[in-house]
């Protein structure tokens, strides 16, 4: 038994040492316990480095919650067409997977397979590569991110705050409104290129290998990275990578996070712009701003030529801009939001620091409520119909409830009822007219629309 299995006399931690996230993976019994002891170890010596994590991740508890974790996300199959409910269906069911998968690591004769490219849209008409493992390779994934997490969660600076438990985008939404309203009103707000694409594999392994030095686990982490990875679409015989964790992939976020975390190190260093420029950064995943109260050469310079130089990453430089919000009308978007200085809606001689959704966002919006009422949908019941609007209407606005959203929850409720509206009267011969004296915004509340 290792000294980070430790426990005390009585078999508990000792209190105060269970880190807020926990519960965020739904992990109980003994690999909640050591997932714990895990994260104790690792924020009370941080230069101590994992030397026997491989036989906790073939552990078959570790891998049934691995397993939970992969089901309760769902997915698509990867390259070998198995299905999670296939799985389910199947004699002995997932019981059967875990343990197919304990023999293989145990023995270490696991190979993960190919790597399912897929292709997804973005919002500005172009498309995002993910990498799609198979359902096999996911569970040992969520596995593996179960025993790795809570050792780097130790290390991970309060700057970062995507894919992390217990962090959300609205935590660093409020981050920058508070470092805004301090008067750090210039805003660097980088943009890197195919940032996940774009990780070089050495570096990753030495960034890993600052925490974690059994040879086991960096080899299965290694055979994920060079995994080959299969392009329908293009055709060809499949091409292994040579930098890049793919998206898709259950512990591509916790890399990704990882590599960066060295940036958020420089950057809080002696040597860093948070002492010499008395910068701030937030940092969700790959997207991240600077702000600080004047943005210089020498700020600037420092930011990339070590993303540039130091890192092996490549900034967007069409994307990446400095704004100074103390200009009229410069505006920031960040994580879908809009930060901007705007004169106070009473009249009074200030400006104040408005923060609402932005336009891209309720371009995005509107043009999901208009294929959620295309003509094509026409045969489906109207309150059917009203429920699948409500659902998406809910949850957009579950998150962009941030801030000042007043006016965009009214442009999209209006864009909503028009919709509906058009959607009404096309479904029949006849034209839809509410009945005598009930305008349209009654009836179709009357149906069930909820109203933002």
């Amino acid at each position: 038994m290792s000294q980070y299995d430790s426990t005390t006399e009585n078999g508990k931690n000792p209190p105060g040492i269970v880190p807020e996230w926990e519960g965020r993976r739904k992990c109980t019994g003994k690999v909640s316990l050591l997932r714990q002891k895990l994260y104790l170890k690792a924020k009370r010596e941080p230069k101590f480095r994992f030397y026997a994590l491989y036989d906790r991740i073939y552990r078959k508890d570790v891998l049934t919650a691995g397993w939970e974790q992969v089901r309760r996300n769902k997915g698509v199959p990867g390259i070998d067409g198995v299905s999670i409910d296939q799985i389910d269906s199947s004699e002995d069911g997932w019981k059967k997977l875990v343990d197919e998968l304990h023999e293989e690591l145990k023995t270490k004769t696991y190979r993960p397979k190919a790597v399912k490219r897929v292709y997804i849209p973005k919002p500005d008409g172009r498309e995002r590569p993910l990498g799609i493992p198979c359902v096999r390779d996911r569970v040992v994934q969520a596995a593996t991110l179960l025993i790795l997490e809570p050792i780097f969660e130790a290390d991970f600076l309060d700057c970062s705050f995507g894919f992390r438990p217990g962090r959300s985008a609205h935590q660093a939404l409020a981050v920058i409104r508070d470092e805004i309203k301090s008067g750090k009103t210039e805003i660097y707000d980088a943009d890197l290129k195919g940032y996940f694409d774009s990780i070089p594999h050495d570096k990753l392994m030495s960034a890993l290998r600052m925490r974690v030095v059994d040879r086991s686990v960096l080899k299965l982490i290694r055979m994920w990275l060079q995994a080959p990875v299969i392009d329908r679409r293009e055709g060809g015989p499949p091409r292994r990578n040579r930098k890049g964790t793919p998206q898709g992939g259950v512990i591509s976020p916790l890399l990704a996070n990882i590599y960066l975390h060295w940036f958020d190190t420089f950057f809080h260093a002696e040597t860093g712009p948070a002492k010499w420029a008395k910068a701030s950064m937030v940092r969700y995943a790959d997207d991240f701003v600077v702000l600080a109260k004047f943005q210089g050469k020498r700020l600037v310079e420092w930011l990339e030529s070590t993303l540039e130089d130091r890192m092996d990453l490549e900034i967007n430089r069409t994307k990446t801009r400095i704004v100074d919000l103390r200009r009229r009308g410069d505006s920031v978007d960040f994580l879908g939001f809009t930060f901007r200085y705007d004169r106070d809606l009473k009249g009074r001689g200030y400006r104040y620091l408005n923060l609402f959704p932005s336009k891209k966002v309720l371009a995005r919006e509107r043009t999901k409520l208009r294929e959620m009422t295309s003509p094509r949908l026409c045969y489906v019941p109207i309150i059917d119909l009203i429920e699948g609007i409500n659902r998406n209407l809910l949850g957009w606005a579950n998150y962009f409830k941030f801030g000042y959203p007043r006016q965009a929850m009214r442009h999209i409720n209006r864009y909503t009822r028009i919709r509906l509206v058009i959607h009404l009267k096309r479904r029949s011969q006849r034209p839809f007219h509410p009945p005598k004296g009930i305008s349209y915004y009654k009836q179709l509340a009357k149906l069930g629309l909820v109203y933002l």
